[in-house]
């Protein structure tokens, strides 16, 4: 039986909730939900949707980053938008940040998000080489 490791990627500060940034086992990391707070902990409600997205990739690539894997270590990726609208915008903008590296994803449109985000992010990595 694998051991559970919990990791936080110190960049991003303690997570607000009982939840670490991530979780590793089995050969995976299992990543909890970025969502465009700042790691000063600003919460970006009030920006674009390019400003919102570009903060949650970012996060994501922290909690990567701390777990020792990179973009090309994802294998899952779930993405909650608060509006379908923003599909294509989100599209373009993870396209350009993901590169050639197409794991499979998963889109849904929520009703509501935490603090009235516009998006979160989870995803799964094979653990880093």
């Amino acid at each position: 039986m694998s051991e559970v490791q919990l990791i936080d990627a110190a960049a991003l500060g303690q997570p607000g909730g009982h939840y670490s940034h991530a979780a590793r086992a089995g050969g995976l990391v299992f990543i909890s939900g970025q969502l465009p707070i700042t790691p000063q902990g600003d919460k970006l409600g009030g920006e674009t949707f390019e400003v919102q997205a570009a903060q949650v990739l970012s996060n994501l690539d922290e909690v990567l980053g701390a777990c020792g894997c990179e973009r090309h270590d994802l294998v899952q990726v779930r993405v909650y938008l608060l509006s379908v609208e923003d599909w294509p915008r989100f599209n373009a903008l993870y396209a350009e940040w993901i590169g050639d590296h197409r794991p499979a994803r998963c889109v849904v449109p929520v009703p509501a998000l935490h603090y009235g985000l516009a998006l979160e992010i989870e995803a799964v990595a094979q653990a880093g080489r």
